[in-house]
């Protein structure tokens, strides 16, 4: 079924450091060659979210776990150097009470002026989540899950509530102030457990990077189960993406970023995630089976990037037109929410903002967000062209 409602746009927000490769940095980058690291500190986080504002994205999603810095924490300092954008904030349910999530969640938006999403993590590792002092199997985890989200979403409603439920204890739980607005809830997963949460839980369903038929099916199963339940739920997909003004520029950068990878890089990274408890880690994982051939798996969709990330990994690869005609091929399909990202950040951002948006604009499928976007019409001043004479 397609989808008659404008897109949306977000960015990713790389709290973990950024590169121009995959892999931080590269390999054998030596003097002369730009490839440094960039940390993720408040500077350059600072220019990444400006970025994504200044080009027309509506918001930025920031991940969360071990291997980057607290998504709160972060993203907060971030409100006050931006004026617009959006903080889709990733989190798990079991490292924050359902009340204090609640109330936190309620500060948020009065501090930033409305500018809180929030994307509810179950957690896929039962070794990372271990560390936090978690020792629920992934089973429970969801189960969890869906107890912490109906505590929040009472409160959010201004309810009272009481829960004594399998692994969500709370008595008397409300907030004296509530949330305004309250905060899209985004949620993904592709376990039969996580279909059920999405269908009472979310407003928006988020799947990673498959083929198209692929994510139609997700779609139709998540409908299908948010219907059950009286609800409509809204659909997102997380790409990375490369686009150039020509196909072949961007092809070359997918194969640069491949060919900087070592193979026992990839050998590594692919045997710690055959271990994943994830069933979007799994599906993700069988679309290279680890190998570097015929990473393509459908038109301008590459699966390169997971074969040494976890968690989505396939970009939209291509010109600036054809990126745009892939992103209305999924709309058409029922996506609404596209969460992009590319290497580095900040560079990427621009590419998007400068060589696709404008296509989709014309298009009439996507408009930027008040006091967002990139003026076509706007021209630039070189100094001596216009002067006349030789003077």
């Amino acid at each position: 079924m397609s989808s008659d409602s404008p897109l949306t746009m977000h960015w990713f927000l790389p709290t973990m450091g950024d590169s121009r490769q995959l892999v931080g940095g590269g390999h054998g980058v030596g003097t002369g060659s730009a490839g440094a690291i960039r940390p993720a500190d408040i500077g350059y986080l600072t220019q990444v979210a400006r970025a994504a504002e200044q080009v027309g994205f509506t918001g930025a999603l920031t991940p969360t776990g071990a291997w980057c810095e607290d998504a709160w924490l972060t993203t907060a300092m971030l409100v006050a150097h931006t004026e617009r954008l959006k903080f889709l904030v990733a989190f798990r349910p079991g490292s924050v009470s359902p009340t204090l999530a609640a109330q936190m969640a309620a500060t948020y938006q009065r501090h930033s002026g409305g500018r809180l999403l929030v994307n509810v993590v179950t957690g896929g590792e039962s070794s990372e989540q271990r560390a936090y002092g978690d020792f629920l199997d992934k089973d429970a985890r969801y189960t969890r899950t869906g107890e912490f989200l109906k505590v929040v979403r009472a409160i959010w409603r201004g309810e009272t509530i009481d829960l004594d439920g399998e692994h969500v204890h709370v008595e008397n739980a409300f907030l004296d102030r509530l949330p305004d607005p309250v905060p899209d809830v985004y949620f993904g997963g592709s376990s039969p457990a996580a279909g059920d949460i999405a269908a009472e839980h979310a407003d928006v369903y988020l799947t990673w990077g498959e083929p198209p038929a692929a994510v139609a099916e997700k779609i139709a199963w998540i409908r299908k189960l948010a219907d059950e339940q009286g609800r409509t739920v809204r659909f997102g997909i997380r790409l990375h993406v490369i686009t150039r003004d020509t196909a072949d520029a961007a092809w070359a950068q997918a194969q640069s970023l491949l060919d900087a990878l070592d193979p026992s890089t990839i050998d590594s990274v692919q045997s710690g995630l055959s271990a994943s408890e994830s069933e979007g880690q799994r599906r993700m994982r069988a679309l290279h089976n680890g190998s570097t051939d015929d990473l393509e798996i459908s038109p301008n969709l590459w699966a390169g990037v997971g074969l040494v990330r976890g968690g989505a990994g396939t970009a939209l690869v291509g010109s600036h037109t054809e990126v745009a005609d892939r992103i209305a091929e999924y709309h058409e399909l029922g996506i609404d929410e596209f969460v992009l990202s590319g290497y580095p950040h900040l560079e990427e951002a621009w590419q998007v903002g400068e060589g696709v948006f404008p296509i989709l604009r014309e298009r009439g499928l996507w408009s930027p967000p008040e006091g967002g976007g990139i003026d076509p019409d706007a021209g630039v001043s070189v100094p001596f062209a216009a002067m006349r004479g030789g003077k």
